[in-house]
């Protein structure tokens, strides 16, 4: 009984860390220097897949995102900026490839939303102290509530 137990135990750990393994993409770039293989890295890690979700181009295993980081290679290779590389990747895939979109019209909510919500509930938790502080102070016993207590205390 305790060699089944142990058995079913070994083979259940064992699927369970072969199903929760994560392979990484494996591509081989070659780079003309260090600092344009960091300015991939880089550029791979801030942009974002565009069918992956909430995963960068680094380490998205998906068809697109290994041909946007052959694309984001090409360009680097090309002399291009990374604001260049950038504004390509924008122009085609939209705002949504961006980790850190942009301060515009369309994202000041996503920029200031946050800040204004903490605004506004730092307002609503002072308004509420002070009106607890208020009512505690105007709140006087009556002279029966008065005798009450006296009697109370007498006893």
């Amino acid at each position: 009984m305790f060699k089944t137990f142990v058995i079913t135990l070994l083979t259940y750990f064992i699927v369970t860390i072969s199903i929760s393994t994560h392979a990484s993409p494996v591509e081989t770039f070659k780079f003309k220097d260090e600092a344009t293989k960091v300015r991939f890295q880089t550029l791979t890690r801030e942009l974002r897949c565009p069918k992956c979700q909430n995963q960068d181009l680094a380490d998205s295993n998906s068809p697109i995102a290994a041909d946007l980081r052959k694309q984001i290679y090409a360009q680097l290779t090309q002399g291009r900026s990374d604001q260049e590389i950038v504004d390509y990747m924008v122009a085609r895939y939209g705002e949504f490839v961006l980790y850190r979109p942009r301060v515009s019209s369309l994202t000041y909510v996503l920029w200031f939303g946050p800040a204004l919500v903490l605004l506004f509930g730092a307002i609503i938790v002072v308004l509420i102290i002070r009106s607890r502080n208020n009512k505690e102070e105007q709140q006087e016993l009556t002279t029966t509530e008065q005798d009450k207590i006296n009697a109370l205390l007498k006893q």
